[in-house]
């Protein structure tokens, strides 16, 4: 498996996750009205819903930030190794036993289940992608429409649903986009675009470098630089990118540039997209429109 982001990385998220919840006093009011100081508990985290689980490692964090007294337990037969990241067709599914103060137990539940629910939608919905496009040598790649401060947690969710990972940022890539080639004429993007490999190639020889274009007039400039990793197709239809896929095969480029096909992209359309051969597809919506998984937890006293 993927390894899962730090617990250093996740401290200040988790943090904050707590601070809204508890407020500035970190006061349960409810459950230090209800419960006894004293009481004890064992809650069961049930995946509810078809999907994969997906984030159980957070549990041990969220669990330590509140209280150190709370103990994580595998439960026999689902281990974190075997269950996250997996797909499972059952309606009910046991992943994972949380046993300590009552109090503290309902305080870290939301929580919890917040991170658990929202990384779990999201592998899912990217399995369903995966799924639609099996056959063809298309993968799925995320976006940066992430949620601030996830980003690392949601990718991480996309590897886990068998998706791929744009760049993780501004900083690990270059991709340059419609609105930093505006003022230059298609003519000149050829030229244009050279300068911006070699000076990117001179800081570092492996970053990856990528070019959106909108037009088959500006694909066939760009094909023309040598260094550029990909292209990526914007909202073309799928008769333009087999042309696409046609023009790059031509130039002699087929497994030197990927095509990346983005804009729109559903899970009613997506295979037929893969079908046009293109090599990448962009999908903001695993992560900007993934729902839920339902997800809960069961306590016993």
């Amino acid at each position: 498996m993927i390894p899962f982001p730090s617990p250093e990385s996740l401290r200040d998220l988790i943090g904050l996750a707590k601070r809204e919840d508890l407020g500035p006093d970190g006061d349960d009011v409810t459950s230090r009205l209800l419960i006894d100081e004293n009481a004890t508990a064992v809650g069961t985290i049930m995946q509810r819903e078809v999907g994969i689980a997906c984030g159980l490692p957070i549990v041990e964090m969220v669990c330590r930030a509140y209280d150190e007294r709370l103990r994580v337990e595998q439960i026999p037969g689902f281990h974190f190794e075997i269950i996250e990241g997996r797909f499972s067709e059952a309606r009910s599914t046991p992943l994972v036993r949380v046993r300590g103060p009552l109090r503290s137990l309902l305080s870290a539940e939301r929580v919890m289940l917040n991170f658990l629910q929202r990384l779990s939608g999201i592998a899912t919905l990217t399995h369903r992608f995966v799924r639609r496009v099996e056959g063809t040598k298309a993968r799925i790649l995320d976006t940066r429409k992430t949620t601030p401060g996830w980003r690392a947690l949601e990718k991480y969710a996309v590897l886990a649903g068998g998706g791929t990972n744009h760049r993780m940022g501004l900083f690990d890539g270059v991709l340059v986009k419609d609105n930093h080639l505006a003022g230059i004429a298609t003519k000149d993007l050829a030229s244009f675009l050279s300068t911006v490999v070699a000076r990117s190639r001179g800081e570092n020889s492996k970053r990856w470098v990528e070019v959106e274009v909108d037009t088959l007039d500006q694909l066939r400039e760009v094909l023309k630089v040598d260094g550029i990793d990909a292209v990526l197709l914007d909202n073309m239809d799928c008769p333009k990118m087999e042309q696409a896929v046609e023009l790059r095969d031509r130039a002699n480029k087929k497994g030197k540039v990927e095509l990346e096909a983005s804009g729109g992209v559903t899970l009613d359309t997506v295979r037929t997209i893969a079908l046009t051969g293109v090599d990448r597809i962009s999908v903001g919506a695993l992560t900007h429109s993934a729902t839920a998984l339902d997800i809960g937890m069961d306590v016993e006293v």
